[in-house]
């Protein structure tokens, strides 16, 4: 599933510290819905702790914040301060505002999400395989499918449910979204259970896929770490309401030949071509180990960043046609949705099935080193180019490992050589954290990560 969930978010996002809560330890297994609750809570509280702190008192209007003796003056420092510092004051008001709030639910009568979470029978849905054995499920050959597919969903917890039941039926394992604008998936097993799966899809009522929808690659159940399955209010976390900018509003879609003729088109013209503009929207640590040639990458961190760089880079797309790609088109639909709505374009097009499709029929065109997965290869490769450097010696390298130390989640590419040196964190600052932790890792509280590799790099990049 096209995601954004390697390198990991802004500190509006922090992680939760469940032990805290005595209302939590005594929960085996908490509800989406009470972690919904719990996590609304922890921003809450973590909002509200900060802004006490906010001194109103600046002259020209300019804010600052003033906690343990120290004056902030960006909003960026002191919640890195607070999140460091009072993580315990934190929980103990994230709790205190999660037990009012179930206290208040306790009062209110059941809403309409509740009632349509109910389980509902899915039982017509699931395919019978009772001639196929488990051994044919688990065992032998396998692949990685990636596929989306917009539609109305009007029940989407149903169609939660059914995913959830298929998938473990067929010992499957990947992350599938699904939303009232539809589903967006990725997962990986045998063959067999891959082939049930793919069938059972299309012969959905709802769904009416094609084939040629899901895109494959080698793998397995071993690519996934488990099997996640829920309800979003986006099947690609763009961050803007789905009911505001549709997939309705996509660019036009080319077909994988049409899109390498314009791309040839538009090298043959090099620096001639003034009214072109090829754009990759995936994220920076995608574009990064493999793009098309002469593309604009933006330096980006998660696709919810991408409204953002629009909207700051508008000059740079005026007048212009924008051909845009991803990695199996999802994110375009929103991508090209989002860019129409501005007005400002001449045309926009997109390619249809993202690189996955493309690299099918031309592995040696103009898509250069490998295709960025969200799994645990991080990557597939259709030709023999490298064209990223290892971080530290500056050799090329393309293979992600992630950062070593603990709680980092970012990815990094450091050759064997230098691995061996030990250089196997992110960057020299996350190396010297990662040192100092070593032997007290038990002690730890959970944080983002926090180093040269995120402060260095703007939010939203001026590419205008």
């Amino acid at each position: 599933m096209e995601s954004n969930n390697k390198p990991c978010s802004e500190f509006s996002d922090f992680e939760l510290d469940m032990s805290t809560s005595t209302e939590l330890k005594q929960e085996k297994q908490l509800s989406a819905t009470q972690r919904r609750y719990y996590s609304f809570c922890r921003r809450k509280s973590f909002a509200a702790f900060v802004a006490l702190r906010r001194n109103e008192s600046q002259e020209g209007g300019s804010a600052s914040w003033c906690c343990c003796g120290q004056t902030f003056i960006e909003h960026s420092s002191i919640h890195k301060h607070v999140a460091r510092t009072h993580d315990s004051e934190i929980n103990q008001l994230t709790q205190a505002t999660y037990e009012r709030l179930l206290r208040k639910l306790e009062e209110e009568p059941e809403t309409e999400q509740e009632r349509e979470a109910k389980p509902v029978d899915i039982s017509a849905w699931i395919p019978d395989i009772s001639h196929i054995s488990e051994e044919e499920l688990k065992m032998g050959p396998g692949k990685v499918l990636l596929y989306y597919f917009y539609c109305q969903v009007e029940d989407p917890h149903a169609i939660c449910a059914w995913q959830k039941a298929l998938c473990e039926k067929l010992h499957l394992t990947g992350k599938v979204r699904v939303a009232t604008e539809g589903i967006n998936g990725t997962v990986g097993g045998t063959i067999v259970a891959t082939d049930i799966y793919t069938d059972a899809m299309r012969s959905h009522p709802l769904f009416k896929m094609d084939k040629e929808d899901f895109k494959s690659s080698d793998g397995g159940a071993e690519c996934f770490t488990d099997l996640r399955v829920g309800v979003y209010k986006e099947i690609v976390p763009m961050g803007v309401d789905p009911d505001v900018i549709s997939y309705r509003l996509a660019g036009v879609h080319l077909e994988p030949e049409d899109f390498h003729k314009e791309v040839e088109a538009l090298l043959a013209k090099g620096d001639l071509c003034k009214d072109t503009i090829l754009l990759d929207c995936r994220n920076f640590y995608e574009s990064k180990i493999g793009q098309f040639t002469q593309c604009l990458a933006p330096n980006i961190r998660k696709f919810s960043y991408f409204p953002d760089y629009v909207d700051q880079n508008l000059e740079l797309f005026r007048d212009k046609k924008v051909l845009m790609y991803c990695t199996g088109g999802i994110r375009c639909e929103r991508g090209s949705a989002y860019l129409r709505s501005k007005d400002v374009c001449k045309e926009v097009y997109q390619l249809k099935g993202g690189i996955h499709k493309y690299l099918e029929r031309f592995p040696e065109g103009f898509y250069r080193g490998k295709l960025f997965v969200f799994d645990e290869r991080y990557a597939i490769s259709s030709n023999n180019d490298v064209i990223s450097d290892c971080r530290y010696c500056g050799r090329p390298w393309d293979h992600y490992i992630l950062c070593s130390t603990q709680f980092c989640y970012q990815l990094v590419l450091s050759c064997p050589s230098c691995r061996e040196d030990g250089h196997t964190a992110c960057c020299p600052t996350c190396q010297t954290k990662g040192q100092a932790q070593s032997g007290a890792a038990s002690t730890l509280t959970q944080h983002k990560e926090e180093c040269e590799c995120t402060d260095g790099r703007p939010r939203i990049p001026q590419d205008v």
